[in-house]
């Protein structure tokens, strides 16, 4: 067998993975994106081989699998800027809402130590502070 028909069958079997995770919503249709575009380009490599000898002629590389390689590497490299990217505003996220359920935790501290001093007759402080200012 032949390694284009090779990439034929890899090609498709991604995209229906990429359908698949799509439909079960495993993944996001921003991911999909690039996965979709990588399968494309696999699919117009396993039809039309002679494409990758014009690109390595054209670029001047001496053997098409160099140039099937460094593409690899190039997109592999832009899968790993992206997530890097995403996971950087995910941890931004993250701190973000770790913050705001530390402060309503105080908030809610206070509200429930104000509601047992009440129930015990004495006189409830102010709950509008900030949390960790004492009233003066």
């Amino acid at each position: 067998m032949s390694g284009y028909p090779f990439a034929l069958i890899l090609a498709v079997a991604t995209v229906l993975l990429i359908g698949w995770l799509l439909r079960t919503r495993r993944l996001r249709e921003k991911y999909a994106f690039l996965w979709l575009a990588l399968a494309v380009g696999i699919c117009a490599l396993g039809a039309f081989p002679r494409a990758l000898f014009a690109v390595a002629v054209f670029s001047g590389v001496e053997t098409p699998v160099n140039v099937l390689f460094s593409g690899a590497i190039v997109v592999l490299l832009l899968v790993a800027v992206q997530l890097s990217a995403e996971l950087s505003q995910l941890e931004e996220e993250m701190r973000t809402v770790a913050e705001s359920v530390a402060l309503l935790q105080v908030r809610v501290d206070e509200l429930e130590r104000n509601g047992r001093r009440a129930g015990n007759g004495e006189a409830p402080e102010d709950v509008d502070e900030a949390p960790g200012q004492a009233s003066l």
